[in-house]
């Protein structure tokens, strides 16, 4: 049983997971914790309950990196004068640090071209 289609993820914060864990080790049950917090993978719990054990506070952080910043503005028509400003720098940032880097337009456009190469197969 999973998330219906088209859901999204449940985003957790550690404040939320130090919620679920100070319930958990005041001595609620595993199975009633889950109810609780609607945690439908035991995975998910263990993986909280070793992380806050092996590494405390610090090692509930989410490891994972943000999408694509520029989505939210790329898959819209009309943007609001602000929106177009705040799109505009992110461009120039992301170019920026493609510079840094030592990549030139014509890398970019030869990574573009073989990432749809591969999408189409």
């Amino acid at each position: 049983m999973g998330r219906p289609k088209g859901g999204r993820n449940r985003e957790w914060t550690v404040e939320m997971k130090m919620e679920v864990l100070n319930y958990y080790f005041s001595g609620h049950s595993f199975k009633d914790t889950q109810k609780k917090f609607s945690i439908h993978s035991n995975q998910f719990l263990n993986k909280m309950i070793s992380d806050y054990t092996n590494g405390g506070k610090e090692a509930l952080k989410s490891s994972r990196k943000p999408g694509n910043p520029l989505a939210k503005y790329s898959s819209r028509k009309k943007l609001t004068e602000l929106e177009e400003k705040e799109y505009e720098i992110m461009r120039l940032k992301i170019e920026n640090m493609r510079l840094k880097k030592g990549y030139t337009e014509a890398d970019a456009i030869l990574a573009k071209k073989k990432s749809s190469e591969k999408n189409s197969k």
